[in-house]
């Protein structure tokens, strides 16, 4: 590997624009001075050199977050009554997010520096305009400008559009199913599907797959997926999936519940499988977010240190180990983990698979299970919430009381309740 000064120089401009992008005029290089001893002091932890631009700008975008953050007096903008969580699809499904930070960077610089000042510094309109050297009258028009453009990139409720139907040929009712352990060693299998959407990226491929809530076992909503072609983002080559999700709750305010177009670039290399990129509509613009978007992308669609990504080798590692419903094991990076061999029955056939855990890897409230049969495909998928897990957008009640006959584990001590199951149409 080159050495720390060799890499820096090679992409010390790309740093230098994107801190004085994010920062007001004049904030800049003592922020970069500290983005480049924090890449210094921790450059023995990298463990690609072909990672080294994406993992000193993610250390520039966190510079930059503790930059706003350190000025802060209080944790949110107090505009109306807007709540500071909200729910968001991502790679595990719907996900808690920051809303108004995320909103709040979404501002341009000048935006931001004004609501910094008017909310966080909390200075009258005549200081902040002898601080920036403009008349009061610019500072009001500037202020209203900057709250305008930050209510309409902050989350708010959409409207139901047409809803046209588009057929597929997964059930409506998940047939039942049985999971029974296999007392044999589980083998060695290599699993290339995109974590939480299951489809590979490669050329040529497809999927469709459904969400069914339990104990109904109701589909709730369906995607069908296809790769279509080559991709690169920031010099790292893919290929593009389009993915449209129909009957799903209108999480990003395009207007209709019928169909929500997203795409994604994923790359399959080096024995990982990653996401690079993910772009959805919103209030009618185009949104795209990369693995260079630091939090905003990484919390959604990141796995691994540095974004490396989830091995696609997968194998008893004993990071997590399973007694029947209880787990216990740790988290990152040694997630996700092959915690057993198993026979899945379902519509009629039985799948000889290992079950894959992640145990809050992706999210601490979160734990799943994949089990993956000898193709390397998604027979069943099954989500399971933490007792606690975002109860103000769900009545308020702990799960284990809303969903009394759904199946329970105790995952290092802490209560997790089934909540909904995914299949695709591998198995049809």
């Amino acid at each position: 590997m080159d050495s720390f000064e060799t890499l820096l120089a090679r992409h010390r401009d790309a740093a230098e624009r994107y801190v004085k992008f994010r920062l007001p005029a004049g904030e800049a290089e003592d922020v970069l001075q500290e983005v480049y001893i924090t890449a210094y002091s921790h450059f023995d932890r990298l463990r690609d050199e072909g990672s080294f631009k994406p993992w000193l700008l993610a250390i520039a975008w966190a510079k930059c977050a503790d930059w706003y953050r350190e000025r802060a007096r209080r944790q949110e903008i107090p505009l109306e009554e807007t709540p500071e969580r909200l729910l968001v699809q991502s790679r595990m499904g719907l996900v808690e997010t920051a809303a108004v930070r995320d909103a709040v960077e979404r501002l341009d610089v000048r935006d931001r520096e004004m609501l910094y000042l008017a909310y966080w510094e909390q200075l009258p309109q005549r200081d902040i305009a002898r601080r920036l050297g403009v008349p009061v009258g610019t500072v009001k028009s500037r202020l209203h400008a900057a709250r305008e453009r930050f209510r309409a990139a902050y989350p708010h409720p959409g409207t139901k559009g047409d809803e046209r139907m588009k057929k597929t040929k997964l059930p409506e009712i998940l047939p039942a199913y049985t999971i029974e352990p296999d007392p044999r060693a589980p083998f060695r299998v290599r699993w290339e599907e995109l974590d939480g959407w299951p489809c590979v990226p490669k050329l040529g491929e497809k999927a469709d797959w459904g969400l069914y809530e339990q104990p109904s076992r109701r589909r709730t909503e369906w995607t069908e997926m296809a790769v279509t072609g080559q991709a690169e983002v920031h010099g790292l080559r893919g290929v593009e999936i389009a993915a449209v999700q129909h009957d799903a709750e209108d999480y990003y305010r395009t207007g209709s519940v019928s169909e929500m177009e997203r795409r994604f670039v994923v790359q399959l290399a080096d024995g990982y499988v990653r996401c690079l990129a993910e772009s959805h509509m919103e209030d009618g613009v185009r949104r795209l977010y990369t693995f260079l978007d630091g939090a905003s992308f990484l919390d959604n669609w990141g796995y691994g240190p540095d974004n490396r990504g989830r091995p696609t080798d997968m194998y008893p590692r004993g990071a997590i180990r399973r007694e029947g419903d209880t787990v216990t094991g740790a988290q990152a990076p040694e997630c996700p983990d092959v915690v057993g061999r198993y026979a899945v029955t379902i519509g009629g056939k039985t799948y000889d698979t290992v079950c894959v855990m992640d145990v809050c890897c992706f999210n601490d409230a979160v734990v799943s299970e994949d089990y993956i049969d000898g193709n390397g495909r998604t027979v069943l998928w099954r989500r399971f919430n933490r007792d606690d897990w975002a109860l103000e957008h769900f009545g308020g009640r702990p799960w284990s009381r809303q969903l009394p006959e759904n199946q329970r584990l105790t995952v290092n001590g802490q209560t997790f309740v089934h909540w909904y199951d995914c299949v695709t149409d591998y198995i049809l």
